[in-house]
């Protein structure tokens, strides 16, 4: 019977499993350094920087990933076709303008090691713009990664109990009025 159950955890050990991660309003490098652990298999106790042994990452909501201060103008991505002239330059807002799931993509690309085995890490990374997912990646899903970071909530989503529970700064005294 002891062996059974070593199988099965040899087993659960060595298969890829499927983690999936929701972006909304998440910034890429958080992301990015969640998955990359992931995609290498680094929080596998059988990790081993030569082998293959990373699982699938689904990263959905990309459209809705935050930067903070004024990362969307100031941050430039450049790039060089390799001919006179080719140099390229673009601003992160331009380019998620332009494809929702570049910015994820590039700060995974970047967190990996630079080796042979990034590109088949990256064949594991699964990018979605929007939170709807297909039905054939749905199924394979076997764990939900917790965001990095908290979404605050909007005055509207508080009910009114917890606005009159908040503690208050400055009250006005009776006799105050607005004029």
């Amino acid at each position: 019977m002891s062996s059974f159950s070593r199988s099965a955890q040899q087993w659960a050990t060595f298969a890829r499993s499927w983690f999936v991660i929701d972006a909304r309003m998440q910034p890429p490098g958080k992301i990015a350094t969640m998955c990359a652990i992931r995609l290498q298999g680094k929080h596998k106790p059988i990790y081993h920087a030569l082998s293959d042994c990373g699982d699938h990452v689904v990263v959905m909501n990309t459209r809705h990933i935050a930067l903070s201060g004024n990362k969307w103008e100031q941050k430039i991505y450049s790039s060089h076709t390799g001919y006179p002239g080719g140099f390229k330059q673009v601003t992160a807002a331009q380019l998620h303008h332009k494809d929702p799931q570049a910015l994820v993509r590039l700060a995974v690309y970047g967190m990996l090691p630079k080796n042979l085995l990034r590109r088949t890490m990256m064949q594991r990374l699964h990018l979605f713009a929007e939170g709807e997912l297909p039905e054939e990646i749905v199924r394979n899903l076997t764990e939900e990664l917790p965001q990095p970071r908290i979404i605050p909530r909007a005055l509207p989503e508080y009910t009114q109990e917890e606005r009159d529970a908040f503690p208050r700064l400055w009250t006005p005294p009776e006799d105050f009025r607005l004029k």
